[in-house]
Parts: C-alpha cells; structure tokens; sequence
C-alpha cells in the first residue's frame, strides 16, 4: 500500500452495508496509475446517520469529496449546497465534491459513464436511434446521457408505462427539441438497445425485452456487470447482434468521478 502522509487527498464512498463496494478499490488503482496522492475508503453511513456524517465531511479540509451509493443517492440530494440539473431531474446524485470552502456539488454519472464506455469502445452515439428498456435505477440516467449524447431518436420500454413517460417529461424539460417516444417491448427499428433495468442479474429473471424482434444489424447493451454475459446478451449473440458488456460503464465512471472530484495526473 502507498505511503499516506499529511499531503494526501481524502476521499471516500457513502453506502449501507458497506461491505461490497468496490469503487475504493479502483478508485485507488486511477490515484496510483496517475501518481496522484490521494485515498478513496470505504465511509459506512447509515440512512438516520447521514445528515450528520456529510455535515462532518463538509468540514475535513483534506477532503475531496465522496462517491454516494445505495441507499444515499436521493437522500444526499437534500444535504448538499448544489445539485446539478441532469441530478435534480434524475432525483439522484452519485458523486459529491467538496470545493475548499466545503461547499458540496452532488452529480449523477452512471449514464455519462455508459456513454463514454460506448465511445471508448468505438461506438458512435450521435445520429443514432436508441431503444432503452427501464425507466428507474441506471435507466433514468441512460436517458438523459443519450439524450445529450445526440441520439436522433430516444424510445423508453418500461413495464409501467406511466413511468416511461415520467421519465419522458423530464428530459425533454432539460432537452425540449428532443425526440422521445414511449414503446414497447419490440426493439426492432433501433440501431443501440440497452437494457437499463436489473433483469439479468438473476438466473430465470424475465427477458427486459422481446429478443426475437432482435437483428444483426443492432448492438445490444448491458448494465448488468455480473453476470458477464447475462440471457440478454446471449441471446442477442445468437441472432447475430454485435453486444457491448456492462463493465466499461464502471471503469468510465471512475474516471468521470476523479475528473469531478478534481483528481489530476502528477505524470
């Protein structure tokens, strides 16, 4: 482990339970790889506590800001100075900064963090028509991200119709030109279908979408890092779709994170 000294930057990650987080973990490997003198460990918060802990942390001069997880990211929204306008819409935030004065910023980066994996992985965004199964959790953010990204056109899929068309009403309040449209489970017409929703994650989970209306010429995405490659992914494989697994959004959010929190390379 590096040396931690009077000089290093604090930071850190809200979550309850605690145990299974790993943005410590490559958090700390970015710090390393950029010769940045810094630390990110694990803040153990419970949701009565978490008023208190962030008016403290607000106050720690070395800090730098923390990442916010389940079940703090529509709580924190009350307990910071700034909230974002892509966050406010969201109703979540998953990264805070803290600027010197302890004035707290809190941002929402999961969907920035899946477009990036996209354009990391040579994937144009921009002109594109964009099928997004889900209307909560990642999917909210998907859809602003998309959205900002240049998708031609926007279709959400959720079980509940009513909330794909929430979450319809407020992009287009911060993206009004936009091109939005409430479908079903046919994703056929599209040239990116994204699986926003948490089917997968289990074995015998239902299908977030009507595979059978899938064609080669799509690529299908996931959100789902575990497992791999979850019964959408295989099955877009075997109808001869190009699929885009769900890790690169993790690995682009840690560095979207550090870019936020001011992190930059002594390199």
């Amino acid at each position: 482990m590096k040396e931690i000294s009077g000089n290093t930057r604090l930071f850190g990650i809200l979550a309850d339970p605690i145990h299974h987080v790993k943005t410590p973990q490559r958090l700390n490997e970015l710090f390393d790889k950029l010769g940045f003198d810094g630390v990110c460990v694990p803040f153990h918060a419970r949701p009565d506590n978490l008023a208190d802990v962030v008016n403290g942390l607000r106050r720690l001069e070395n800090l730098g800001g923390v990442i916010v997880t389940m079940p703090h990211k529509t709580a924190i929204l009350d307990l910071v100075d700034e909230v974002t306008p892509v966050a406010q819409k969201i109703g979540a935030a998953n990264v805070v900064r803290r600027d010197a004065d302890g004035r707290l910023t809190a941002h929402m980066l999961d969907g920035e963090g899946f477009v990036r994996g996209l354009l990391t992985a040579g994937v144009t965004v921009q002109g594109k028509r964009a099928y997004l199964a889900g209307a909560g959790g990642a999917a909210n953010a998907i859809g602003f991200a998309l959205v900002q990204a240049g998708v031609s056109h926007l279709t959400i899929a959720n079980r509940t119709p009513a909330k794909a068309e929430d979450l319809k009403a407020r992009i287009l309040s911060l993206h009004p030109d936009a091109d939005i449209s409430v479908g079903t489970p046919d994703p056929s017409g599209h040239d990116l279908v994204v699986n926003g929703t948490s089917l997968g994650m289990k074995e015998g989970d239902a299908l977030p979408l009507d595979t059978a209306r899938l064609t080669p010429d799509q690529l299908v995405c996931e959100v789902i890092m575990q497992p791999k490659d979850t019964a959408l992914l295989l099955a877009a494989q075997a109808k001869g779709c190009k699929v885009h697994y769900g890790a690169p959004m993790l690995a682009c959010q840690i560095e979207l994170m550090a870019e936020m929190l001011g992190v930059t390379s002594a390199k």
